[in-house]
C-alpha cells in the first residue's frame, strides 16, 4: 500500500513570530514539522505495517534549503519525500497550494493520501478538500481512525456528537484530526538513516505552474495587518452587600440572564 502524506514546515512556535513587508509569515528563522501532520505520519506507517508492504511518501511545499522538518518525517519511518521550492511560491493562497501538491501527488498515484485538518501557521482548513476536488478522489474530513480493508476504506469520522462510520472505495483522500494516533519518537538510527532517504526538489516551471502560484495567482491580497487590542482592566466592585446583585446586573447587561 503506497501512501502520500502532505506536511508542512512551518517556524517553529517556541521563538517570536513577525511578518515580512508583504504581510507574509517570517520563515527565514528555524522551520519544523507541522506538529498536526505527525499525526497523518503515523498513521500512514500504521496502516504501511499493517498491508505488510508498501511505501510513505511525504509531499510539501515550501522552503527546499531548511528541510530539517522534511527528514523528521522520513526520520520517522517515510521512505522519501518530494518538496516544491520556488521563491515564484511567496504568497500562493490555499487553492494555489492544493494546485501544487494535486501535481505532485498526480505523478505518485498512491492508494491513500493523508492531510491534517489544517496547518498551525495558517488555519484555513480548506485545502484538503480542495486538494481531494483537484485529483477527483472520494473526501472524508476530521478523522479518528482509519481502516483498510482490501479495496475499501472505513473511517471513524469525529463529529460534535460522537462519530460516523464512513466507507469509501481507495484511492481516497482522508484529513485526520490532532490525537488520532501517538506518533512516534524518531529513534537514532531512523535519524541516520534519514539522512540517505531521497529527497526530490521541484520547483514551479517543473510543474507547470508559472504564474498560477504565488501572489500573481492567489484570489487573495492581505492590505494591512493591525495588532489586536490590549485587553483592558475590568470593573472591580467591593461587595457592601450588593455584590449579588451587581452580579446579576451585569449577566443581565451582556445578555446572559
Amino acid at each position: 500500500m503506497n501512501i502520500v502524506v502532505c506536511v508542512k514546515q512551518i517556524p517553529d512556535p517556541a521563538a517570536p513570530q513577525s511578518l515580512d513587508a508583504s504581510f507574509n509569515l517570517d520563515r527565514s528563522g528555524k522551520l519544523i514539522l507541522d506538529e498536526a501532520d505527525t499525526y497523518g505520519v503515523e498513521m500512514a506507517l500504521q496502516l504501511v505495517d499493517k498491508a505488510g508492504s508498501g511505501e510513505v511518501t511525504v509531499v510539501s511545499m515550501g522552503s527546499g534549503t531548511d528541510l530539517a522538518g522534511v527528514r523528521n518525517a522520513l526520520a520517522m519511518g517515510a521512505a522519501k519525500a518530494v518538496i516544491v521550492s520556488d521563491e515564484s511560491l511567496r504568497g500562493t493562497d490555499a487553492l494555489g497550494t492544493a494546485k501544487v501538491l494535486a501535481k505532485v501527488i498526480e505523478g505518485i498515484n498512491p492508494d491513500l493520501v493523508l492531510c491534517a485538518t489544517e496547518s498551525s501557521d495558517g488555519y484555513t482548513g480548506t485545502t484538503p478538500v480542495q486538494l481531494a476536488e483537484l485529483l477527483s478522489l472520494p473526501s472524508i474530513t476530521f478523522a479518528k481512525a482509519i481502516t483498510v480493508d482490501g479495496e475499501t476504506l472505513k473511517v471513524e469520522r469525529q463529529t460534535e456528537s460522537g462519530y460516523d462510520e464512513v466507507v469509501s472505495p481507495l484511492p481516497a483522500l482522508v484529513s485526520v484530526t490532532a490525537g488520532v494516533v501517538e506518533p512516534r519518537y524518531a529513534s537514532f538510527k531512523g535519524i541516520m538513516a534519514a539522512k540517505s532517504k531521497p529527497v526530490e526538489t521541484l520547483s514551479a516551471a517543473e510543474l507547470g505552474l508559472e504564474g498560477v502560484t504565488g501572489r500573481a495567482g492567489a484570489r487573495q491580497e492581505i492590505t494591512a495587518v493591525v495588532a489586536a487590542e490590549s485587553r483592558e482592566a475590568g470593573e472591580k466592585y467591593v461587595d457592601e452587600g450588593d455584590g449579588a446583585q451587581k452580579i446579576v446586573a451585569f449577566l443581565e447587561s451582556i445578555k446572559v440572564l
